[in-house]
């Protein structure tokens, strides 16, 4: 399956020209996560100017797409094939890119089971801050020494070059899907949850929307219908896992500010103030509340997790450490000695 849209010169001859001048780049897509991380002052870079899928071999598992491709696209080709991006990446727009996905490093209610966007990425291209137009990783998996600097790309947020083409490993569409929703609160969801985890049970989502304890059960025929009789509940459409990634549910209709809390999942539900959602079976945790930045802050770094606020400014993205803030620092250096790639959209910093 072939494209003619190769237009990796002109995003070459833009940076170029950016290094030359010394002007900041705004590197997006469709800018569908504009609401992560701090603002960013340069001239656009829009990758979608680059676009289409280079190579799908369904039988190889592995897809090569140009990363101004819509994320639409991607999906419709792997459904056409019984195939599947296993991370559910969210899209937050209709014109999402496949460049945006692995930059954002987003995965939706698969991911405690099934993975990370950084899991599946194989290889890419990237443009880095001397102008040159390289290659890392490649279509296949490998198990080499050293550091996977593809994978260093998932969530960069494209501060460290200008990706122009990534290659993913797909997995095949599981036979049977179906989800159920069970009447219980949030303590005895995550105290259920830990005790299943223990148990074969072919769970791939769970999610407690403060009132009910949606879980998808994939796998073989045998397996999903076994587990559906033991856990009981009422029929929830599969449906519901899309909503959720998107933020379409009603949880996520208000004013109020909306944060992603990581956390362990033994923490109990009820130590955050707002209201809250457990995803990944109580891992993340969707939060909306007016408290102040800094003490949500405080009370997630004290039990040990990490705080992101879905709204774009300054403190979006949780604060790291001096000894990290160190090593980011130092690949910035490297890959963008002069500071052109979306500066400031990770900290102020890089």
């Amino acid at each position: 399956m072939q494209y003619d849209h190769d237009n990796s010169m002109d995003l070459l001859e833009q940076v170029n020209y950016a290094l030359n001048e010394d002007i900041p780049l705004r590197i997006q897509g469709s800018n569908s996560k504009h609401m992560l991380g701090g603002h960013v002052a340069g001239e656009v870079l829009d990758t979608r100017i680059h676009r289409g899928i280079v190579n799908y071999d369904p039988t190889e598992l592995v897809i090569t797409a140009r990363a101004g491709t819509s994320l639409w696209e991607i999906e419709a080709t792997l459904d056409h094939a019984g195939q599947m991006l296993p991370f559910e990446p969210p899209h937050f727009g209709p014109d999402a890119t496949i460049g945006g996905m692995v930059a954002s490093g987003l995965s939706g209610p698969r991911r405690p089971w099934a993975g990370a966007v950084r899991d599946y990425v194989l290889g890419v291209q990237v443009i880095i801050g001397n102008g040159k137009h390289l290659k890392f990783g490649g279509e296949v998996m490998k198990n080499v020494a050293g550091y996977d600097l593809s994978r260093l790309m998932a969530g960069s947020f494209g501060c460290l070059g200008v990706i122009t083409e990534v290659s993913l490993k797909v997995l095949p569409k599981p036979r049977v899907c179906a989800s159920l929703s069970l009447d219980m609160n949030p303590a005895q969801a995550l105290a259920n949850l830990a005790r299943w985890g223990q148990q074969p049970i072919p769970i791939s989502a769970a999610c407690h929307d403060g009132s009910l304890l949606h879980l998808r059960m994939e796998g073989g025929e045998g397996s999903v219908k076994s587990a559906l009789s033991m856990m009981g509940g009422e029929p929830l459409e599969n449906s519901y896992w899309k909503t959720l990634s998107e933020h379409e549910t009603d949880f996520f209709k208000n004013p109020e500010a909306l944060w992603r809390i990581s956390l362990p999942s033994h923490v109990s539900p009820y130590i955050l103030p707002g209201k809250q959602m457990l995803d990944w079976a109580g891992v993340q945790r969707w939060l909306k509340t007016n408290q102040n930045a800094q003490e949500i802050r405080e009370i997630v770094g004290h039990l040990g997790g990490h705080a992101i606020c879905y709204a774009q400014g300054d403190s979006s993205l949780h604060p790291v450490s001096k000894t990290l803030q160190k090593y980011q620092q130092n690949l910035k250096n490297q890959f963008d000695p002069q500071n052109i790639f979306n500066p400031g959209r990770i900290c102020a910093e890089a």
